[in-house]
């Protein structure tokens, strides 16, 4: 395949217009226009794409997401866990995302079991029209009380290193991220017991203050979940979980991007601060994509009014969002002032990286054809998974 007439993002230059050829599943070149004619057909049957503007930039790569289309991740057994991983890798295909950590929420012992075996059960069988499920994000069950956000309640619970070690090995290297709040009791043992399984933990949901946030990214804490949301905030006595995300160069910065949960000069901030650190999330839940009404996150009530989902019982707290990526992409863009090559850094390159994958999340020969063609407005046209069109 040939795909010529847009511009084309790559991680050096933007080609404008541009070509990408894809053989196979991989990119075979990237380039001016103006040099397609030099490049070798891709096969002996090459097809041809020829756009009218717009861009190509690598496939959205989300990193926290619970659901969409109507389905979550969690869920009560494993075949039940398969199908409803398969519609949100559909759903979120469908707006540009190419891979995607399915994020689980605080459950029971029983049900988190089960949904690391299911998901592990889906990596294996995948779905040809949809999104690369990576693995598992663990979003709690350890988190604080006091920055619960949208989690339950009732399956929060004191840290247990054995319960960990129990979800890794079930997880067999398929749990990429563990969400914690540091300040918890055996914090500590959490992080070394999520680091030996090589994982990366992420502060969340946590009321640390700097001292006790700044000691977890130095046993080992590499991300930061939503930063901002359900963390102790910044304040110029008190500097908070978020500061000592936001200084330390070593952690990675989750923004959920739909410009609810963050405010855009807020955004514009840690862009500023560390462009190539910030990872925009969706933190979609089920009810993303579909119409108004009342649906189900976790054991919780939400309701969903325009593009905002809430908690039934206390409509003034945000409980996940609807947003998918290229509206994130478009809201980094035209709201907040990025430029392109900066929004994919945040959407796609700087997610990749702490994915353990190394060709995904950018434009380059050799890297998996991974791609998502966007409009003048960066709403998504087209996506493309491993040089296979799912969405279009």
């Amino acid at each position: 395949m040939l795909i010529v007439g847009a511009a084309v993002v790559t991680p050096h230059q933007v080609f404008d217009p541009g070509y990408v050829a894809i053989r196979h599943s991989r990119i075979a070149g990237v380039g001016p226009s103006s040099l397609r004619t030099t490049m070798p057909p891709p096969g002996s049957a090459t097809s041809i794409v020829e756009l009218d503007g717009g861009w190509v930039v690598p496939g959205f790569v989300d990193v926290h997401v619970h659901g969409g289309g109507g389905a979550q991740v969690n869920g009560g057994s494993r075949e039940e866990v398969v199908e409803s991983v398969g519609t949100i890798a559909k759903f979120h295909a469908r707006h540009g995302t190419t891979s995607l950590l399915a994020t689980t929420v605080s459950d029971t012992p029983e049900r988190l079991r089960t949904t690391v075996q299911g998901v592990n059960d889906f990596l294996r069988i995948g779905v040809p029209d949809g999104a690369r499920v990576l693995g598992t994000h663990l979003e709690g069950p350890y988190l604080a009380r006091v920055k619960t956000g949208a989690q339950n309640p009732d399956a929060l619970r004191p840290p247990d290193p054995e319960e960990l070690r129990s979800l890794l090995g079930l997880g067999g290297g398929t749990i990429r991220i563990v969400t914690i709040a540091p300040e918890l009791p055996l914090a500590d043992e959490l992080i070394a017991t999520v680091r030996a399984f090589d994982a990366r933990v992420s502060i969340g949901h946590t009321d640390a203050s700097y001292e006790q946030a700044a000691a977890a990214i130095e046993a080992g804490a590499r991300h930061a979940t939503h930063l901002f949301n359900a963390m102790s905030p910044i304040h110029h006595r008190r500097p908070g979980a978020v500061t000592a995300a936001l200084l330390d160069d070593r952690v990675t910065l989750e923004v959920i991007a739909d410009l609810e949960h963050v405010h855009p000069a807020a955004i514009g901030l840690v862009a500023r601060l560390a462009a190539d650190r910030m990872v925009a999330v969706s933190d979609a839940v089920p009810a993303a994509g579909l119409s108004p009404g009342d649906y189900s996150l976790g054991g919780l009530d939400v309701h969903l009014s325009g593009s905002t989902v809430t908690l039934l019982s206390d409509p003034a707290r945000l409980a996940g969002s609807s947003l998918s990526l290229d509206q994130a992409f478009a809201n980094l863009v035209n709201v907040v002032g990025l430029a392109v090559p900066e929004a994919v850094l945040a959407t796609s390159t700087t997610a990749a990286s702490i994915t353990g994958m190394h060709d995904i999340g950018v434009i380059r020969a050799g890297a998996l054809a991974d791609l998502a063609v966007l409009d003048d407005q960066f709403n998504c046209l087209a996506t493309l998974v491993g040089g296979v069109i799912v969405h279009t």
